[in-house]
């Protein structure tokens, strides 16, 4: 008797909830062009060009501009077929989602704004992390950021109205405070609503070694 394979993952709750984010977007929520690009970057080193060219084929864009806006409902369609398509190598859309995060990432930090953004937090994360707020609302148009201190090196992020699950920007996040040399930087996303999330965010503090106590001065002696 031959076994019944087994649905896709992605079946039922998960295709309705990203079906939902798309419906919840308006004409003027949008994201700049070097997320799709990242996106489909990560798909073409993970998959291959027939894999980005289904990606594309959900979009009636023949191609993105760095720093153009185009719709998220668009994003939400291209970053859904992508994780269809990267999930078998990463084993899972999160990590899926994650990887698309990270590479979305290095894309903006790659241009003038985004240099510009890592230049403001001067090598420092929690200045980074205060800065996170503004960071996102040079890439998109949507949604409220906030950030709730706990500690050195602990913070809660909060997004308001915010369309990509939690994986993808536990994987931006992850990736913009390994950039500015955060130790062992740790993101755990928890849902609050369909398009609220926290974020978890903590590092290690640098290992700061003892200062040598002084050394006595040499005292010279005459011998005759």
């Amino acid at each position: 008797m031959q076994a019944q394979a087994k649905p896709y993952p992605e079946a039922g709750a998960v295709d309705a909830d990203w079906a939902v984010r798309r419906m919840a977007a308006t004409e003027l929520d949008t994201a700049r062009g070097m997320f799709f690009l990242g996106v489909l970057e990560t798909v073409r080193t993970g998959a291959g060009e027939e894999a980005v060219a289904a990606c594309r084929a959900v979009t009636d864009e023949r191609r993105f501009v760095g720093f153009f806006n185009y719709p998220v409902a668009t994003f939400l369609k291209v970053a859904q077929v992508a994780a269809r398509q990267l999930s078998p190598r990463w084993g899972g859309f999160d990590e899926a989602l994650r990887q698309m995060g990270m590479q979305a990432t290095r894309s903006f930090l790659e241009s003038a704004v985004g240099r510009t953004f890592l230049l403001l937090a001067a090598g420092d994360p929690r200045k980074l992390v205060t800065n996170l707020p503004s960071g996102y609302q040079m890439a998109v148009s949507y949604g409220e950021r906030t950030v709730d201190w706990k500690g050195e090196g602990d913070a809660l992020f909060i997004m308001r109205r915010d369309f990509m699950p939690p994986a993808y920007h536990e994987g931006v996040l992850r990736e913009v405070l390994s950039m500015v040399g955060a130790r062992n930087p740790r993101v755990q996303g928890r849902k609050l609503g369909l398009l609220d999330t926290e974020y978890h965010i903590t590092w290690e503090a640098p290992v700061v070694l003892p200062a040598e106590p002084p050394k006595a001065p040499v005292r010279w002696r005459m011998f005759q």
